[in-house]
Formats: structure tokens, C-alpha cells, sequence
């Protein structure tokens, strides 16, 4: 049975015990039965009601463990059989003292599902906003099919004004595409053929044709919101600590409890019922509900606040460990900088160098390999057939062409061969200018070189500036030659250059920041994976590579460096709400344990264990309603809007 429905139940069995305890004194009415209704009616409230309390504190005790419905199934259990002792022995009985209790603790859980539920709601919109059928080619024509009919592989049109279906890539046309409920970017997008689309997103203005290459739960939205749902269960490091208190806790309550009785029974003189109703009220007030809920709430809404801002954080550790980040660490290219070089200068004779370079190239992984067949295609420069490519990481590559073995790299693959002292000059130079140089020859000497330049993002002196503003020191780790990454560092203004760092060795480097601090790592490729891995928090890039998106702990959906402030803020924010919930839900244990065992009567401060369970059920109704302020709270870590 539901929390609400137990709610209902255990309400309307209350209710006329409620009537008779406020018009009882004012007109002396007593419903029929009364002691023995009371009982039938408690009955139904202890059975249908309490219970699932009653039997997840018994399984709690047979695992020689206790939580809070132990303090709840003994309060209420206690008030119970103690009634119906007294009823058969013709004495006062407290049957409406386990009835409210319950009821009231039901209440404030179907207000605490209530709260909750705001906070996860966003997210399962997202899923509402996917479009139900699409303009699909089948058989030559153009024919409205059904979301799930769609399969990968299919090619689809949009028109103005209509949702995007699934994940693809345009083929023909182009367009402005409101992207906003996916990355949380307010300003419409241009795509032209070539670019990708996400679906779920709306077309804007021009009519274009794309192919499908995700559906179903391999769509960008669709893996946001299982991330995010993930994230909503996952814990936090700190609620380790919580669950360790919570142990120690139960066990205290229920000897202060015992305590509370035996003090007011035996030192003080009160008689037993007075006595047994001081220990009930600890029992109640100290059930740590709002202690249980300060974590998974405050979790639950910044996530879901992170989601509508293209930030994704998939745990609570990630999100504990941006807390107390002291340095952010950058990959440059595809992070810092835009990702996509071109070829800038060619020094030697520019068709030999650029044919042996293509023709090198044309078999190679590396980032930079892509520019230099661009610049080969675009100036008709065919490619040649090569024999024993080898490449040689961190160096360059070596192949035989047209039965030469010539090689392009860096200067380490060179060994102990120099450049002549014009090449030597020019490498300098270009260099000098921020741009990556590449050596070409062959029979082991240099013919030319070849300058590459991948600038920085426009965004990224902003979101650098953003960072040191807040304390952060920052530094960029890269493969490239320390002259052109301190070029790149000086423009956006990283403070620190770590240059000339073999792939399998950025973790490494990670590893040795972390002896002055937390660190962060900011990436996108394979071979960032080990660094976001290594990182106490990785950060991927949204357009990064599968394998470095599955190592982060925090993902930026529009790949915008500025986001990597706003994610350390969201989390930070989220991070002292709970702390924040925590305090309170302490406090608010320390305070109302020794009001409920009298510790105060004197001053006419007491707690009858009906008004204890509704200030519990309150306190944890404070929690989350703390944990929703975070749905509001301003992030303004960037100023560059």
C-alpha cells in the first residue's frame, strides 16, 4: 500500500478520536464505546498503517541493526500495548497517542513524496517533449511513420516549427535549431549538412534532411535522463557518515529513553503513565527522518537543476568531490582550444612536403593528421601509397614511400639528426606564433616543416578569468611543445603550462598536483580517460569521445568551457545545502530530545508524544523544503551573458 493511501487510513481512524479530544472538554461528549472503539480503531491504525514500520524495524533487529522506523515501531508500539493494559485494568488509556503519531508521520512523508516529486519532475518532462512520429523515406517516399518504427539508418525530414525525432546527422539543408530543453543554451543553433542534431530538439526555421544514427536509449536525451536519474539515487561520501551517526544514534535514543523513564519514575516520583509518556515523546521527536532526507533531496534537486543547464553530474561523488577543488587542470586541444586545426605555413618545397606529408598522414589517428590531408585535398595533391607504417607515440610516424623511408613528427623523433639552421630558425619562428610545427623528411634528412595552429575557443579566456577570479589555480597538461602551450596559456591566461606529455602519461602528472590539493580535470579524448579517471573530479566535454564522457564525473552537454564554473558552483551550492540540512536536522534532535523528556517542564515547555511526532513530521517536511531552495538559488560563478 502507498505512503498516501496508508495516510488515509490511518487519518480517517483517527479522526474521531480527534473529534472526542476537543469536544470532550468543552461539552463532555464521548463517541459509543469509546475505550473499546478507541482500541478497534488503533487496531486498524497499528495493522493497515504502522505496519510496514513495525515490520522493517523487526528486520532491522534480526540483522542486529536499527534505524528510524525502530524508533517509530517502539514509540507507537509502547503507547499501544500499554492502552490495552490499562483497558483491561480499568485505567486511563493512550490509544490516540500511537494513532496521531502515526498518522502524523504519514503526513509528513506523503508531503516529503510530494516535495520530491517537484524536485524529479523536470527530468521525466524531458521525455514528454520527444516528437511521435517523423517524415521518414521508405521505399522512395516521404511517409509519416511512428517514433517507435524509426531505425538507424533512415533518413528523415524536417520542416520549420516541427521536433527533431531522434539523434542523426544533416545530409542535406540547413537550419536554426532550438536546443535549449536538451543543453539548456537559450539561443538557437545553426547546422548545416555535415553537423549533428539531438532529439527532442525543435526546428526553428529551414527545412533539412538527416540520417538517423541513434533512436530509443541511445539518444543524447534519453542517456541525460538516465544519467540524471542515476545521479538522483547515487550517494554522497557524506552519507556514509550520516549512516555511521545514525547506528550510534537509534541505540542512544532508545537508552536515553529508558533513562527518561526510569528518572522520571523512580528519582522524581511521577507515576507511570506521566513517566511512560516522556520516554514515548523521545522516542518520537528523535526519529532521525530529516537526518535521512538532508542528503538524497538536496541530491535530488541539484542534479535535476544541473540537467536544464546542460550540466550533467552522474554521482554524489562527483558532486562532493567539486566542493573543495584547488586546481582545474585543462587538456588543450578540443578543450582550450576549438579542436579542429588547419595548416598555417609549409616551409621546403610545398608540394614535395605536403605530398610525403598526406601520403604519411593518410593512415594516421592523430588530430593534427586530418589538417594536412585537408590542405593536400584542397590543392589537389594525391596521396601515395606507403609501405611499413609504423607510428611511434608521442613522436611522430615512419613509413616507406616510393622506396624512401621518410617520416613526419616532432623534433624527438629526429633523435640525434639536427635540423639545418634555417629550418631550425623557421621552427622558431612559427612556434613563436602559437602553432604547432611538424618535421617532414626522408633517408633521415628534414625537407620541411609543416605549421599547424588550432586556436582557442572563444570562450575560454572568459571561463579561465571566471575560475582564478573564484581562487582557482589553473594549468593546461599537453603533448605539444612547451613554446606553442604557453602561446595558447598566455592568450586565455592559464597560469601554469605542463608541455611535451606523452598520453600515458597525463595521469601521472595529475596525480603529482594532487600532493598540493583536489584536483579537477578538464577533458575530451581517449586519451584524457586515465587524467579524468586519475582526477579527484573529471570533467568531460559533451562532444567528447564515449570513453572520456564514461570517466567524468560531471558532463558539459554544450561543450562551453564557461560551464566548468558553473558546474563547481552548482556543486558546491548543493554540497553546503546539505551540509546546511544536516546542521538542522542535528540541531533540531539536540533541541527537541530534551524538551520531549521534560527536561524543561519547569518553564511549561513540554512535548506530548502527539505533538512530537507532528514536529517531527515537520522537520523533515523543513528538509526538503530547504533542499527546493536550490531549485532557485542564483548561479552566477560566470558573468558573460
Amino acid at each position: 500500500m502507498s505512503v498516501r493511501n496508508r495516510f488515509f487510513v490511518a487519518f480517517i481512524l483517527s479522526l474521531p478520536m480527534l473529534i472526542e479530544m476537543v469536544l470532550n472538554p468543552l461539552i463532555g461528549w464521548e463517541f459509543p464505546g469509546h475505550t473499546w472503539t478507541m482500541f478497534a480503531l488503533t487496531t486498524g491504525v497499528m495493522i493497515v498503517a504502522a505496519g510496514p514500520f513495525i515490520r522493517t524495524a523487526w528486520a532491522a533487529f534480526k540483522n542486529h541493526n536499527a534505524n528510524m522506523d525502530t524508533l517509530i515501531a517502539i514509540g507507537t508500539t509502547t503507547a499501544y500495548i500499554y492502552s490495552i493494559y490499562a483497558m483491561l485494568h480499568h485505567q486511563p488509556v493512550f490509544f490516540e497517542v500511537a494513532a496521531f503519531v502515526i498518522t502524523f508521520i504519514l503526513l509528513g512523508q506523503v508531503f516529503e513524496e510530494a516535495m520530491k516529486g517537484r524536485a524529479s519532475s523536470a527530468i521525466e518532462k524531458l521525455l514528454g517533449l520527444q516528437a511521435k512520429d517523423a517524415e521518414v523515406l521508405r521505399g522512395g517516399k516521404l511517409v509519416r511513420v511512428p517514433l517507435a518504427q524509426i531505425v538507424v539508418g533512415d533518413i528523415i525530414r524536417v520542416k520549420p516549427g516541427q521536433k527533431i525525432a531522434v539523434d542523426g546527422v544533416i545530409t542535406e539543408g540547413s537550419s536554426t535549431i532550438d536546443e535549449a530543453m536538451v543543453t539548456g543554451e537559450s539561443m538557437p543553433v545553426t547546422k548545416k549538412a555535415g553537423d549533428a542534431v539531438i532529439g527532442s530538439t525543435i526546428n526553428k526555421s529551414g527545412t533539412f534532411i538527416f540520417e538517423a544514427t541513434k533512436i530509443g536509449n541511445d539518444t543524447l536525451l534519453a542517456q541525460i535522463v538516465d544519467m540524471v536519474k542515476r545521479a538522483q539515487v547515487s550517494r554522497a561520501p557524506i552519507q556514509k557518515t550520516v549512516d555511521k551517526i545514525s547506528n550510534i544514534f537509534v541505540p542512544a535514543v532508545l537508552i536515553i529513553a529508558i533513562l527518561t523513564f526510569v528518572i522520571w519514575f523512580v528519582l522524581l516520583g511521577a507515576d507511570v503513565v506521566t513517566a511512560m509518556l516522556y520516554a514515548v515523546a523521545v522516542i518520537i521527536i528523535a526519529c532521525p527522518c530529516a537526518l535521512g532526507l538532508a542528503t538524497p533531496t538536496a541530491l535530488m534537486v541539484g542534479t535535476g537543476r544541473g540537467a536544464k543547464m546542460g550540466i550533467l553530474i552522474k554521482n554524489g561523488e562527483a558532486l562532493e568531490a567539486a566542493n573543495d577543488i584547488q586546481t582545474v587542470v585543462f587538456d588543450k586541444t578540443g578543450t582550450v582550444t576549438v579542436g579542429k586545426p588547419v595548416v598555417t605555413d609549409i616551409i621546403g618545397n610545398e608540394k614535395t612536403v605536403l605530398a610525403l606529408a598526406a601520403s604519411l598522414e593518410y593512415s594516421s589517428e592523430h588530430p593534427l593528421a586530418g589538417a594536412i590531408l585537408e590542405k593536400a585535398d584542397r590543392l589537389g595533391i594525391k596521396v601515395k601509397d606507403v609501405k611499413n607504417f609504423k607510428a611511434i607515440e608521442g613522436k611522430g610516424v615512419t613509413a616507406t614511400v616510393a622506396s624512401k623511408v621518410a617520416f613526419i613528427g616532432n623534433v624527438k623523433l629526429l633523435g640525434k639528426t639536427k635540423l639545418d639552421t634555417k629550418l631550425a630558425h623557421e621552427m622558431e619562428r612559427l612556434q613563436s606564433e602559437a602553432k604547432t610545427v611538424v618535421i617532414v623528411g626522408a633517408d633521415g634528412k628534414a625537407l620541411g616543416l609543416i605549421a599547424i595552429q588550432d586556436t582557442p575557443k572563444d570562450t575560454s579566456a572568459v571561463a579561465i578569468a571566471v575560475l582564478k577570479k573564484r581562487g582557482l589555480r589553473t594549468v593546461m597538461i599537453t603533448g605539444d611543445n612547451k613554446r606553442v602551450a604557453q602561446a595558447i596559456a598566455d592568450i586565455v591566461g592559464i597560469d601554469e603550462v605542463i608541455a611535451d606529455v606523452l598520453p600515458s602519461d597525463k595521469a601521472d602528472r595529475v596525480k603529482s598536483l594532487q600532493r598540493h590539493g583536489k584536483v579537477a580535470f578538464v577533458g575530451d579524448g581517449i586519451n584524457d580517460a586515465p587524467a579524468l579517471a586519475a582526477a579527484d573530479l573529471g570533467i568531460a566535454m559533451g562532444s567528447g569521445t564515449d570513453i572520456a564522457i564514461e570517466s567524468g564525473g560531471i558532463i558539459l552537454v554544450k561543450n562551453d568551457l564557461r560551464d566548468v564554473a558553473t558546474a563547481l558552483m552548482l556543486s558546491q551550492k548543493t554540497f553546503s545545502r546539505i551540509k546546511l540540512n544536516l546542521f538542522w536536522a542535528f540541531i533540531y534532535n539536540a533541541l527537541g530530545i530534551p524538551i520531549a523528556a521534560g527536561v524543561f517542564v519547569w518553564a511549561g515547555l513540554a512535548l506530548s508524544p502527539e505533538l512530537a511526532g507532528l514536529a517531527m513530521a515537520f522537520s523533515s517536511m523543513s528538509v526538503v523544503a530547504s533542499s527546493l531552495q536550490l531549485s532557485r538559488a542564483k548561479i552566477n560563478a560566470t558573468h558573460y551573458s
